[in-house]
């Protein structure tokens, strides 16, 4: 059995501090992506998420986040940095995935300090170093899709 991914949520692109109000107008005026003004803000990490696909229909997002020289107090070290380049996939069920990766002695990590101890997300790299963020479906808001069926 492998990790099953239903949908792609988003990916995360990190800009530096000074040029996260350039890179919103560059996805709004240029790219003509819209602002979800109703996602939170990440502690310490200012940005914005943008819808990508048709309006009103979005199929995914990209979040902004700028970030300038170490790691955010929550994360465990320069790798183990969420707010690395990363993309966002979403799975049936966390806690299982977890326990598929563990039995196939794939590392992972979760984020500390900005969630609860069953946490909804997990990170890992692949095998050229990229990070993946594996998070629960129905748990982001990075899909605004109807849930339905037995995904």
């Amino acid at each position: 059995m492998a990790v099953r991914v239903l949908e792609l949520h988003h990916h995360g692109l990190r800009v530096p501090l000074d040029k996260v109000e350039q890179a919103n107008r560059f996805y709004t005026e240029v790219l003509g992506l819209q602002p979800d003004i109703t996602r939170p803000e990440i502690p310490n990490v200012p940005g914005s998420w943008m819808y990508v696909g048709e309006q009103g229909k979005p199929s995914t997002q990209i979040h902004i986040m700028g970030t300038n020289g170490p790691p955010p107090p929550w994360a465990k070290s320069a790798q183990m940095d969420p707010t690395r380049f990363h993309v966002a996939l979403a799975v049936v069920d966390i806690q299982e995935t977890r326990a598929e990766l563990d039995r196939m002695a794939v590392p992972y990590w979760v984020m500390e300090g900005l969630v609860g101890p069953q946490s909804l997300q997990v990170f890992l790299d692949d095998p050229a170093g990229n990070l993946i963020e594996l998070h629960q479906i129905g748990t982001c808001n990075c899909d605004r899709t109807v849930v339905t069926g037995n995904r």
